[in-house]
């Protein structure tokens, strides 16, 4: 989402006449979009604006505006500690940042737009479009969260539960569609929790799969308790829909989420992942993991195992517990450093493990005789080389271009990608036997 948001404020300030640089140090202005989830992100602010003043020692001085969640949660603390900070913009104030832009070329004094206005920032941002004629593309639909999980950081910094107007999606959706999109990824803190006058996320879905030229969608990321059965059957009636879903579980000890305030079971959560596989029996998995949560034993850690275990995710995200001022969790007691690093190796061990062992099981169904090319590579790599290009849920829609050449495309996933990839003369391997016929026709010359 921070990356949207980022985007969101570049379109802005376009307008202005500002330009990207990649180098910090020819900046006229200076943004830095920040993340409030972990611990040490205020003092990475620090430690960034250190930078700059370094970098600007003998050169005019740029515009400093601090933006996003930590910009919300201490912006008054940031702009008393440090007068090199012009402004500070909550993330529901990204809309203001052309004005405050334009009052600091001015030399007025130092701002701070951190008020909870979600409507009127959408309001703002909707017709900006996808200016860097993005492949994939980024969408919000949803802000904020309702359930306050213990050590979640996000109701305090995003504030509650917003939803945009299906009309707005669709419209920015056809916008970023018609300058080159082909693949959307819906977002939102919790964005399964979508709903507009009783519209939910599945509703939504399936109005955007209509958007023609269109070829893949996805979303994240998603909360247990919103995973509705509607949600559920979509999967199973819309080809577009990604078969890779993100749904963090933080644990897989029941008394850790009892105590994170999840208001889930374990038992509940792998019985949404058994009904998803149900109805779309090749879709696969990745989640979200909290390793020495306050309270949590060897016993709870080796639940955690046995859930990873379980449901096979083909990426986890971990990490130690981190400590947020303002949340719940922040005064409890720490389970010990140098323990929960341990258990975060051994996590990690067999969570990497998983996922080499489910690439390997894919790559087979390559079969023996025909080289296959994972992602990441550039497409003139997969030019030069004229080698069969291997999918899997991972694989972005950036694979596509105009400059294939002698390539195939393996793609497991139902031939999502076939009218496109096809108008485009490459060749689809859409299954195993249609490989393998490949393989014996190659063989015959």
């Amino acid at each position: 989402m921070n990356e949207y948001d980022s985007n969101r404020i570049l379109d802005l300030t376009k307008k202005l006449g500002y330009l990207k640089t990649e180098e910090s140090s020819e900046a006229d202005c200076y943004v830095l979009n920040t993340c409030h989830i972990r611990e040490k992100a205020t003092d990475k602010v620090y430690h960034d604006i250190g930078r700059l003043k370094k970098q600007f020692r003998n050169k005019l001085k740029p515009i400093v505006i601090i933006a996003g969640c930590v910009a919300q949660a201490e912006g008054d603390i940031l702009l008393k500690k440090e007068k090199y900070i012009d402004a500070v913009i909550g993330p529901q104030s990204y809309h203001q940042v052309c004005d405050t832009i334009l009052k600091l070329e001015k030399k007025t004094q130092q701002t701070n737009y951190t008020e909870f206005d979600v409507i009127e920032k959408f309001d703002s941002l909707n017709s900006l479009r996808n200016s860097d004629n993005r492949i994939s593309a980024f969408l919000t639909i949803q802000e904020g969260c309702d359930k306050f999980c213990k050590f979640c950081v996000v109701p305090y910094t995003r504030g509650a539960e917003f939803s945009r107007s299906i009309k707005e999606i669709v419209f920015e959706a056809n916008q970023l569609v018609d300058n080159g999109a082909r693949e959307i990824t819906l977002l939102g803190q919790n964005v399964n929790a979508y709903n507009y006058e009783n519209k939910r996320l599945s509703d939504l879905i399936l109005e955007i799969a209509k958007i023609n030229n269109l070829k893949r969608i996805r979303y994240t990321t998603s909360h247990p308790r919103d995973f509705t059965e509607d949600l559920i059957e979509v999967h199973k009636n819309c080809e577009k829909l990604m078969p890779l879903i993100h749904l963090p579980v933080q644990s897989g000890s029941n008394k850790i989420l009892a105590a994170m305030n999840r208001k889930h079971t374990v038992e509940e959560y792998i019985e949404i992942i058994k009904k998803l596989i149900n109805v779309k029996p090749d879709i696969k998995f990745s989640s979200d993991f909290i390793i020495g949560y306050p309270g949590e034993t060897d016993r709870d850690f080796e639940d955690t195992i046995e859930l990873i275990n379980k449901i096979g995710f083909i990426s986890s995200f971990s990490f130690i517990f981190s400590a947020r001022p303002g949340t719940p969790a922040f005064k409890l007691t720490k389970v010990d450093n140098s323990k929960a690093k341990g258990r975060l190796i051994e996590f990690q061990r067999i969570a990497e493990n998983i996922k080499t062992n489910y690439r390997n099981l894919v790559k087979k169904l390559a079969d023996e005789g025909l080289k296959i090319i994972d992602e990441p590579v550039s497409a003139h790599y997969l030019i030069k080389n004229s080698e069969i290009v291997f999918s899997t849920p991972f694989t972005s829609a950036n694979l596509m271009t105009n400059n294939y050449k002698n390539n195939f495309y393996y793609d497991p996933i139902k031939e999502i990608l076939k009218n496109d990839i096809a108008s485009r003369g490459l060749p689809i391997i859409s299954g195993l036997d249609e490989l393998k016929k490949l393989k014996n026709k190659l063989n015959e010359y």
